[in-house]
């Protein structure tokens, strides 16, 4: 047996207590293992990459397959306006509709006043709101931008006088009871409604009945005398009258957005009239029975426009444009713009533009088909109403401009517009002289311009009207249409159109405040 414990081995490895590394040395060591370390490193790296990118390559692949084989992306957003679904409101619905009450409409307050044939009618129902158009003032906006407002006796207050109170209830009370049933006033066919005698005039060789071919038009001018006083589809005394004759108007208009039957020469004026008409009843009552139709019938009036001008009477448009049937476009355009309906104001700019360029720079007439050309008359007419004893389109074109929100402190022309009508007052003289067309257009115009101007005109225009309404009978509070229009329109014509001008004095607001 070996005996090893006298055996001494001596070791070429320092003991620690014996082991002075230095830096060299630690260094010198690492080298020598480096190529483990790095073989050590290289596997570990291949061995991450293998299960990395093996097995899960798959299982990715597997799900992009799935998700483009089942989601497509969504087709392009297509924005488009919501059309409102029209409802079919009965006659009875449209009075129950609620009325949208914000900053610029308020709620009608009206009080229904019993006609008795003894006793005064005053409809002071516009009178009771504290305003209902900021701009145009519909249907007796005195309370409105500029206006003054009144109450009982309002029109006294403002320049009426008792007397037109009398005489525009009277007026309303022949129109009401010469309606025909089905809701239309008839021009040639309204003295079917006659009670006590048959309507007519005193001399045979003026003219009572009207053709047929206006009925549109007249229903929606009988339908602003009434909305002008404040008989709405829902409010006032005559509000069944007015709720007839806005159904009736609903009913006939067509698919292109007309409401007028027969296309001629009449079409326009009908379709214009009619128009304003259903845009001042929609204004009052915001049936959602009306608003299609109304603004169907702007996209019509917009699309019959010529480009940057005005309108004319035919449709397909021949270029040519005409003041008289384009007044009556451009209101309906207004009303329809404070209804909160959407107007171009392009269509607005296209007849401003028109204005300026039929109006005669030296003398300030606006013309009738071009610059300072004489309203319009048919051949028959000119002998016994001479064109130049009216200025209708002056008027027409003096009470745009006030609309359009011109100033004549700013637009010198006005000023010139003015003193043409001045120079011709309303009197009520078998000379020619009289025009219904022209004193509606130049009454209101002139109440616009206010002052001493308006007393003068005002004081013409009175007796003018209220001393030739007639009295008694069947005609009792309409007027004989005599005038240039009366032989086209007859009685209701001239009946709706002296209405208007005795509602002067709060129909409209003062654009421009008091002058």
């Amino acid at each position: 047996m070996t005996d090893f414990s006298d055996v001494h081995i001596e070791s070429s490895m320092p003991k620690p207590w014996e082991r002075h590394e230095t830096f060299e040395d630690v260094l010198r060591e690492q080298l020598s293992n480096a190529p483990w370390l790095g073989l050590s490193i290289l596997i570990h790296v291949l061995i991450f990459l293998i299960i990395s990118i093996f097995p899960w390559s798959i299982f990715t692949s597997r799900e992009e397959i799935i998700i483009q084989a089942t989601i497509e992306p969504p087709p392009p957003e297509i924005i488009e306006e919501e059309e409102e679904e029209e409802e079919e409101i009965e006659e009875e619905e449209i009075i129950e509709d609620p009325v949208l009450v914000d900053t610029e409409v308020i709620e009608e307050i009206v009080e229904d006043v019993e006609f008795e044939e003894d006793v005064e009618f005053v409809s002071d129902a516009p009178f009771d709101s504290t305003g209902l158009n900021d701009l145009l003032g519909l249907g007796g906006g005195a309370g409105g931008k500029g206006g003054r407002g009144g109450g009982k006796g309002r029109a006294r207050k403002i320049g009426g006088g008792s007397g037109t109170e009398i005489h525009l209830g009277r007026a309303l009370k022949w129109l009401a009871d010469h309606q025909d049933p089905e809701g239309f006033w008839d021009s040639d066919g309204f003295t079917a409604q006659c009670e006590t005698n048959i309507c007519g005039s005193d001399r045979p060789d003026i003219a009572n009945l009207g053709k047929a071919q206006y009925d549109e038009g007249l229903t929606g001018l009988a339908l602003l005398a009434f909305l002008g006083d404040g008989h709405t589809t829902k409010n006032g005394r005559y509000r069944d009258v007015v709720k007839k004759g806005v159904k009736w108007l609903k009913s006939i208009q067509d698919d292109e957005g007309a409401f007028a039957l027969i296309r001629g020469r009449e079409w326009m004026y009908n379709h214009a009239l009619a128009t304003l008409a259903m845009s001042e009843a929609y204004y009052f009552s915001k049936s959602p029975a009306l608003k299609r139709p109304v603004q169907k019938g702007i996209a019509l009036i917009e699309r019959k426009q010529n480009p940057y001008k005005a309108w004319s009477y035919d449709s397909p448009n021949d270029g040519r444009n005409d003041t008289s049937v384009s007044g009556w476009m451009m209101f309906a355009l207004k009303s329809a713009q404070e209804s909160g309906l959407r107007v171009s104001d392009a269509a607005l700019e296209g007849f401003r533009s028109w204005m300026n360029e039929a109006t005669d720079p030296g003398t300030g007439r606006v013309g009738y088909d071009s610059k300072g050309t004489p309203v319009a008359r048919m051949e028959w007419m000119m002998e016994e109403w001479p064109a130049e004893k009216s200025e209708a389109l002056t008027g027409v074109g003096l009470l745009c401009r006030f609309f359009l929100e011109e100033d004549p402190d700013t637009t010198p022309v006005m000023k010139d517009h003015k003193n043409i009508l001045m120079a011709k007052l309303p009197r009520w003289e078998l000379d020619g002289s009289i025009d219904m067309y022209y004193w509606y257009y130049a009454s209101y115009a002139m109440f616009q311009w206010g002052g001493r101007d308006w007393d003068k005109w005002n004081k013409a225009m009175k007796p003018a009207v209220v001393d030739s309404q007639r009295e008694g009978g069947d005609e009792e509070g309409s007027w004989d249409p005599i005038g240039p229009w009366g032989a086209e329109g007859g009685r209701v014509y001239s009946t709706a159109t002296m209405a208007l001008c005795l509602e002067v004095y709060f129909r409209y607001t003062k654009v421009l405040g008091g002058r």
